[in-house]
């Protein structure tokens, strides 16, 4: 065979590729000193970051894994594709046989040749790059099985720890996966090279059979083995993944699997490792029909006993006699979710719900109805703008967050948020780069309101506003440079001796009040190698020229709190929302931090994004939905907090007893502070989080269930209902659960909780009540000691033949009652809006009471909603007034008893009336036959209700006319009327006081229009 020699290239032509060379190795040269400026400038900002915040091990711990995973991958991938390249290209046959097909070949090899060494080392490279980021994707895997924990619990099946299958398990799959995926590309390479280069025949003289060299069959023979062992072992560790396998009715290994998938994958196994060993022999007798053979009854196998084996056993032994295999199974399922997601001590009890309202029936619960939060945080955030945005450069998010204070020595569930910065309400002619980052550099102060009583003209009742601040939350630092809406970066920091340029807020005279920050909140930028790293980070040239850019700045950013506690703590997965609250004179952000796993045995397997997604993630973008997540264990193990002001992140272990904590701790030593660490002040502010509650509530739609018998019938299912607020809307979303202050039938007095409800699963139409559900969410204000009763979950199981209303019937029957379908439709006759507040479940009055706040608001020009009145349900009866003790006294036969238990909350939690620094306490009063001051004390009480009463009722009826002057009339007269009963209520309660008679207390109602 005869080549003709390749064409020499003209002189002018290498000239010219001469000419051009330099010059695209300028370029090529530019290109990777700006790709190695650019990687250097945001890895060289990451380090002062996290060394600014103090967790510099963080960063190095996570660069170090990944960097020795990285390269132990590429070496691997890299240097058995190599090796097969090299062996095989290196053992090829002197000379080729003379055959058609090795014709062909020739001219492949003739055009392959001059990129042969491009290949056999570019090939390597390639795949070993992909290889090592792939490995060092996984450091997660590696750090917790070097680090494992013991969870002190056995699974049922092959009694390991779960630790084995949360952290041993992984990291076993993940290294049997990789080197399974190094053999086969190992396996190709040296197929294709031995066949291009003649060590590989298919056919030969017989046109039939495999026709190897003698290295060509040991180097193929020798892998193959190697790859049949990584099989082996892949089926061999099958059967411990099946204990967290997820089946269509419950989760873990069934009788099926158990009787016939564990014994087949071991069988399977076996098989392998004979195969693997009839390669070995083909390495050494070269005799290929063995391990063909081999190969063919392992396919066989695998069908027969992998796959038809576990469907007869399916089909003819469980399918007839399902409940009773299958039991055993379910109830390890049971067992074992409950276990993984805190469901073993929740307090399941049956709640014989009445639907007849009697009078007086709400006098035990007095301190739950006084307490009914009617101040709906997702949709009074207009109110907030518009009555405390003050500037248009400060905004609030569209779903406030509910907390709760003590007030006058009164807890009291609030209405909170945070003055944040927005420059997109500073308008195009005020946004430059010294704006944007030097000057509106930070929010200013809380908002927080009553979340049980509204001003007289329906406004929430705000007790800390303004600015500078004024309440009852006394001092603290309100600068908010760290949250939820601010600016990428800002630069803040001036030298000494000159004017602050920070705006905080402007003041009476026409200027304007400045700061300069003065705590450790951001790296320092005043080097010219800081400035530069940062002008690339943020593509900004300004902060290498600006003279706002000295020796004393510091530059801010990551100032989310949410990211900033995800990169220092990157193996949480937290919640959706992070609140504000005062701590210590300091605003923090508080965060909730999940540790999570797929791998625990028998656990049902969740959806995160899909069981915490909610009418509220669907309309706020405040709010953000967790990852697509698969879990089977949940832990509330972390509450980290960050400090508004400087940013600071502090991790406390909230469950210092979760494994998975503690392997983390172990991975990241001292950068999580004890439980014994977090401040009373602190702990009075956290929360049971909501994303948790919604994913166990999901969980106990079906796992309320304890007998394994009626879990296989699924007859008793439930679901979390639809809210009703969103019917009519395109797509349904799942009523929210709801944080407010009530007491359950079997406490002793009322405390903050988180609550849901459940009706039946299923298609049924009939949305009747099944369930309540409620989550002790206050943790005390013990420094370092959590309440005990902190977490409990109480459900409530109503009778199975009971109809009271869920809240789709509730809703239903506020909608089509006549008094509230023409009170709404005359007010939507005007120029105003409807809005339908939270409906919220109460179990009181021995039933549930459903309450549900009604705003109004314009539908044009400045519209935000103003709370006019309120909805009471029980059973089928329908309450609709102006304030909450008259819709339940309409409910309840003129006699609710709700303010009757505790005097010193009546009138503020009773009602939705009040001043704009709460609403005014109402006592009791007194009669005394025989006392003329007592007598004229209760006239001047009776004169004063019954003005405010004719003031309320021409109050409505000036709204329903969409007349606002002559309503504000009336609302002045009904509030002077308040003042006046309040008044004659002082002088009722002396006079009967002074009386030598028996007094009989007399509830003051304050009746206003809010």
């Amino acid at each position: 065979m005869s080549f003709a020699p390749p064409s020499r290239p003209s002189r002018s032509g290498a000239s010219a590729a001469r000419r051009r060379s330099p010059l695209l190795v300028t370029l090529v040269v530019l290109v990777l000193v700006v790709i190695a400026v650019v990687v250097v400038s945001r890895l060289g900002t990451e380090v002062l970051w996290f060394d600014q915040v103090g967790y510099s091990n963080v960063l190095w711990t996570q660069w170090l894994t990944r960097g020795v995973l990285f390269l132990l991958g590429f070496l691997l991938m890299a240097g058995c594709v190599w090796l097969s390249i090299t062996l095989a290209y290196r053992n090829r046959p002197i000379y080729a046989p003379s055959t058609p097909e090795q014709a062909t070949l020739d001219q492949y090899r003739e055009a392959i040749e001059p990129l042969r060494r491009v290949v056999t080392w570019g090939l390597p490279v390639l795949l070993g790059l992909f290889a090592g980021a792939a490995t060092s994707g996984a450091w997660k895997t590696v750090q917790l099985a070097m680090h494992s924990v013991s969870f002190g619990v056995d699974d049922p099946q092959f009694h390991k720890d779960v630790s084995f299958y949360v952290f041993t398990l992984p990291f076993l799959r993940f290294v049997v996966g990789f080197l399974v995926a190094v053999a086969i590309l190992s396996v190709i390479v040296a197929v294709a090279t031995h066949y291009l280069y003649g060590g590989l025949r298919v056919g030969g003289a017989g046109g039939k059979g495999l026709h190897t060299t003698s290295a060509a069959r040991v180097q193929l023979a020798v892998t193959g083995a190697v790859l049949l062992l990584l099989v082996a072992a892949n089926y061999w560790l099958d059967r411990y993944s099946l204990m967290s396998s997820n089946g269509d009715k419950f989760a873990g290994a069934g009788y099926t699997d158990v009787n016939a998938v564990l014994p087949a994958k071991a069988i399977l196994a076996g098989i392998a490792v004979i195969v693997a060993l009839l390669f070995v022999l083909t390495a050494v007798r070269g005799d290929w029909r063995l391990p063909g053979i081999g190969l063919g009854l392992m396919v066989v196998a695998a069908i027969a006993i992998g796959g038809i084996y576990p469907a007869v056993v399916q089909r003819f032994q469980v399918n007839p006699n399902e409940q009773s295999k299958e039991t055993p199974y379910i109830q390890r399922n049971i067992d074992a979710t409950k276990a993984a997601y805190g469901l073993t001590d929740v307090d399941d009890s049956l709640y014989s719900a009445t639907t007849e309202a009697k009078s007086g029936a709400l006098s035990a619960d007095a301190r739950t109805t006084t307490q009914i939060r009617l101040l709906d945080p997702q949709v009074v955030s207009p109110s907030f703008r518009q009555i405390q945005q003050i500037k248009q450069y400060y905004n609030f998010p569209d779903t406030l967050a509910v907390d709760r204070y003590t007030i006058d020595g009164k807890s009291q569930d609030t209405v909170i948020a945070a003055r944040e910065l927005d420059l997109s309400g500073l308008g195009a002619g005020l946004q430059n780069w010294v704006n944007d980052h030097t000057v509106y550099t930070h929010g200013y102060g809380l908002v927080a309101a009553y979340g049980n009583t509204t001003t007289s003209d329906g406004k929430p009742s705000f007790f800390e506003k303004d600015i500078p601040t004024k309440g009852s939350l006394g001092d603290y630092e309100p600068r908010i440079y760290f949250g939820q809406g601010l600016p990428d970066y800002s630069i803040v920091g001036a030298p000494q001796g000159t004017d602050p340029w920070e705006l905080d807020y402007p003041d009476d005279e026409g200027g304007q009040v400045n700061s300069t920050f003065s705590g450790d909140g951001g790296p320092d930028v005043g080097s010219l190698a800081r400035k530069v790293m940062y002008a690339i980070r943020f593509g900004s040239e300004q902060i290498l020229f600006s003279d706002r850019v000295t020796s004393d700045s510091q530059i801010l950013y990551d100032r989310d709190p949410r990211e900033r506690v995800h990169k220092v703590a990157p193996y949480l997965t937290l919640d959706g929302r992070s609140y504000p609250a005062v701590v210590d004179g300091r605003v923090q952000w508080i965060v909730d931090g999940y540790t999570t796993t797929d791998g625990y045995p028998y656990a049902a397997r969740t959806a995160l994004d899909a069981a915490t997604s909610d009418a509220v993630t669907a309309r706020s973008q405040s709010i953000e939905a967790l990852a697509p997540q698969q879990v089977d264990y949940i832990r509330n193990s972390v509450k980290a907090t960050v400090d508004a002001y400087d940013g600071h992140v502090t991790l406390y272990a909230f469950d210092p007893d979760d494994p998975v904590l503690k392997a983390w701790s172990k991975v990241f030593p001292s950068t999580i502070e004890p439980l014994s660490k977090m401040s009373g002040d602190l702990m009075s502010h956290v929360r049971y989080p909501e994303d948790l509650f919604k994913v166990q509530r999901t969980l106990l739609t079906r796992y309320h269930v304890d007998d394994a018998a009626k879990f296989f019938g699924g007859q008793d299912f439930w679901k979390v209902p639809d809210d009703p607020s969103t019917t009519g809307e395109a797509t349904q979303q799942l009523q929210p659960p709801y944080y407010l202050t009530l007491q359950m039938p079997d406490q002793d007095s009322p405390s903050f909780s988180l609550t849901s409800t459940f009706v039946p699963g299923g298609t049924t139409d009939r949305q009747i009540l099944t369930g309540f559900l409620s989550a002790d969410a206050d943790a005390g204000s013990t420094a370092g000691k959590v309440s005990p009763d902190y977490g409990k979950l109480r459900l409530l199981e109503l009778p199975r033949n009971s109809s009271v209303p869920g809240p789709g019937q509730a809703q239903n029957n506020f909608n089509s009652d006549p008094a509230v379908a023409n009170d709404v439709s005359l007010l939507k006759q005007g120029n105003s809006d409807v809005i339908l507040g939270n409906l919220l479940t109460l179990p009181v009055g021995g039933g549930l009471v459903y309450v549900q706040p009604v705003y109004v608001q314009s539908k044009s020009g400045t519209a935000y909603p103003l709370l006019r009145n309120v909805l009471v349900g029980f059973g089928d009866k329908v309450g609709y007034a102006g304030t909450l003790d008259e819709a339940l006294d309409q409910v309840f036969g003129g006699n609710s008893g709700a303010t009757a238990g505790d005097a010193d909350n009546a009138g503020k939690g009773g009602t939705a009336g009040g001043s704009d620094t709460g609403g005014p306490d109402t006592g009791g009063g007194g009669t005394s036959d025989g006392s003329d001051a007592t007598a004229s004390a209760q006239a001047q009480l009776d004169a004063a209700l019954s003005e405010a009463n004719q003031a309320l009722k021409e109050g409505q009826a000036a709204l329903a006319k969409s007349d606002f002057t002559a309503y504000g009339e009336a609302q002045q007269r009904l509030q002077q009327a308040v003042e006046d009963a309040t008044a004659a209520s002082d002088a009722l309660d002396k006079a009967a006081a002074g009386s030598a008679a028996t007094s009989t207390p007399t509830p003051t109602p304050t009746p206003t229009g809010g």
